[in-house]
């Protein structure tokens, strides 16, 4: 049964001065809708939630022209794909570092080499977290550190799955990357046939590196497993590298159908 008005009424009220009134009715309403109200009788919804039937008219229309809410056959209202998209990509967010802290153990396990999830910030990468072995590895790369994306296996291959005007957008104000576009486009072209991005010696002399991306649920590329290692514990040979590719793509793999991705990688 949907709840009373004074229910949605939990804004302190200290702070009610820097608080947009339209919003919180536009939240009351979809609280309301939640909780199993229905919107065919305009008046029982003023009064639930306290605002008036105009009020109610315009919140309704804004709200579904914004794709937060959908109109049902049968009259009345649901949640919007629009909200659930974005509410599914929120989730995902908040998951992904718990979950990638997890992953990025197991391939650390596994090949004894330094492992990384990192993500897109405009035409940048930025590593989220760290898990090195006990040795450690001598790297400029620490959690925070923001690269150029083209620079590196991680952003290369989140840069890979970027449609054209996308990556326009995302290296439009970066020189070097735009110095040779066609090169790096060659580049990514081959990082995504492969599924994954090496570096040997690219980033720092004498250390290799391989990544491979991760998507959330809607197929969407989120985030990158990369790992990096010294030319003699990583990629050494062809055997060597095929079991490091197999590693950081399955982790990839892994991470992804846990933030929802159905498919491996995503087709198109």
């Amino acid at each position: 049964m949907p709840l009373s008005a004074e229910a949605f009424d939990d804004e302190p009220s200290a702070k009610t001065g820097a608080l947009v009134s339209p919003v919180l009715r536009a939240f009351r309403l979809l609280r309301y809708i939640v909780e199993g109200g229905s919107t065919s009788n305009l008046s029982e919804v003023g009064r639930t939630i306290d605002v008036n039937r105009v009020t109610v008219m315009r919140l309704i229309a804004t709200l579904e022209h914004e794709g937060v809410l959908e109109p049902l056959p049968q009259g009345g209202h649901r949640i919007g794909l629009a909200f659930l998209k974005l509410a599914t990509a929120a989730t995902a967010a908040n998951d992904m570092l718990d979950l990638g802290r997890r992953v990025l153990a197991t391939v650390r396990a596994r090949l004894n080499v330094s492992t990384y999830l990192a993500a897109l910030d405009g035409g940048h990468v930025v590593y989220l977290l760290r898990d090195m072995p006990e040795e450690g590895l001598v790297s400029s790369i620490k959690v925070g550190s923001r690269v150029a994306a083209h620079l590196t296996t991680p952003g290369r291959v989140l840069l890979a799955w970027q449609t054209p005007a996308a990556l326009d957008a995302l290296l439009k104000d970066d020189p070097l990357a735009n110095a040779d576009l066609r090169k790096l486009e060659r580049q990514l072209d081959a990082d995504r046939a492969q599924a994954c991005a090496w570096s040997f010696s690219g980033f720092e002399p004498g250390i290799n590196a391989c990544a491979a991306p991760v998507f959330g649920p809607l197929g969407e590329v989120t985030a990158a497993i990369s790992v990096a290692g010294p030319e003699a514990a990583l990629g050494a040979d062809e055997d060597a590298r095929r079991s490091a590719e197999q590693a950081v793509v399955q982790a990839a793999r892994d991470l992804s159908l846990l933030l929802g991705c159905k498919n491996y990688p995503p087709a198109g």
